[in-house]
């Protein structure tokens, strides 16, 4: 049977269920930040006090950066001492500081404002090539509703993450690579502020002969390098190489940053209570399996190069072990690919109803706390691989 018997809509043509269910989802978040401002839980607490979340650890190391202790930041006691000092009060918890000192750059730059519009700023800064990479994927204003749309959207601006960036640099890579294969380098050089969202890029880089985009990622690392240590010194790096295992400590084999919020095959396993080594066993042979079919997929000239960056972009997701619910917002962009060939292709039996479910799981996690993001990727996986199933037929006849 011909693969296009099995569409389920005509092509360049969106279903109206996927536009109404978008459309609900970008109203659900719209609805969630209104009330969580209104209530006290964005940005202000009830007692009007400022809140603390995820971004007040960029910001304290901005403030450390501006005042000359850029390596400070590293410091856990003194970086928690300059949070309480944002804030005005002292809290529960700890937000650390372990991005790659270059990304003090954008820190020192937000922390030259005060924390409210800085929180916002970043946000909206992030928010810009986020949607410009969803809207070029797409090839069409579908790409913006998809992107408010996903569930995980919200998370990022919660809680000032830094997801929007994440995935725009994957995307931009994505979308960048057959077109401009510099400008895909530059993309996954800056990626090197989260390397664990990087480690299948050499994989299908290597396999798929993109030689010009690995120089040029690279160089971009280097040069980000390079400039950290003329604008900061050696002493950031001489500290956030002391600081990794302590934090690598902490976040994966004690899991005090709350693991059984994690997404990943070794959070499930260290959530039900396995070892340690078990976790990092199961998890490492089911990377290896992702690397290995991700090297397969790219060496094989049968399967358009769509295809080939979904895979991607999901199995970027699934393998790496540190990955919380504000980083399934990547997983956007492999939805974005599908629609793509969708809209060029015409949409699969069951293809919505799976991209509805993997959504639906990721709206399930403020009220069930499970790794419901792992399984939204693994349908996500499930539907790439079933298009790929379908592509040597397809060239065939």
């Amino acid at each position: 049977m011909n693969p296009a018997d099995s569409a389920t809509s005509p092509p360049g043509q969106i279903p109206k269920a996927l536009e109404l269910f978008c459309f609900a989802f970008c109203v659900g978040n719209a609805v969630w930040l209104g009330t969580a401002a209104m209530s006290g839980s964005w940005l202000w607490d009830p007692a009007g006090r400022l809140l603390s979340t995820d971004f007040l650890n960029v910001y304290a190391a901005g403030k450390l950066t501006l005042a000359g202790q850029a390596a400070a930041a590293y410091d856990w006691p003194t970086h928690k001492q300059m949070e309480i000092a944002v804030l005005g009060y002292d809290f529960g918890g700890y937000y650390g500081w372990h991005y790659p000192p270059f990304y003090l750059f954008i820190a020192l730059t937000l922390a030259s404002l005060p924390y409210v519009p800085a929180t916002l700023l970043w946000v909206a800064v992030s928010l810009v090539p986020y949607l410009a990479a969803m809207r070029a994927i797409v090839g069409s204003a579908a790409g913006f509703l998809l992107a408010f749309a996903m569930p995980s959207f919200l998370a990022n601006v919660l809680v000032g993450q830094n997801g929007f960036l994440t995935a725009a640099l994957i995307g931009g890579a994505l979308y960048f690579l057959e077109r401009r294969a510099v400008l895909a380098g530059i993309c996954l050089g800056l990626l090197t502020y989260k390397p664990h969202f990087g480690i299948l890029f050499p994989v299908a880089l290597i396999a798929g002969g993109y030689w010009r985009a690995i120089f040029s990622a690279f160089a971009t690392a280097l040069m980000l390098v390079l400039l950290s240590l003329l604008a900061f010194g050696p002493e950031p790096w001489l500290a956030f190489v002391k600081w990794l295992p302590v934090t690598s400590q902490t976040f994966l084999s004690e899991g005090r940053a709350e693991i059984e919020k994690m997404q990943s095959v070794f959070a499930i396993v260290r959530t039900l209570g396995g070892a340690e080594w078990l976790a990092w066993g199961l998890h490492a042979v089911f990377a290896a399996g992702v690397a290995v079919a991700i090297a397969a997929i790219w060496r094989d000239a049968r399967h358009p190069f769509a295809l080939k960056a979904a895979a991607l972009a999901t199995g970027v997701v699934l393998a790496t072990p540190y990955i919380y619910l504000y980083d399934t917002v990547v997983l956007a962009i492999p939805a974005a690919f599908l629609l793509r060939l969708g809209l060029a292709e015409g949409f699969r039996r069951h293809e919505l109803a799976g991209l509805g479910t993997a959504a639906l799981l990721l709206a399930s996690f403020p009220f069930v706390k499970l790794p419901v993001g792992f399984a939204a990727a693994v349908i996500v996986a499930v539907l790439v691989a079933r298009r790929l199933f379908e592509a040597p037929r397809r060239a065939a006849t």
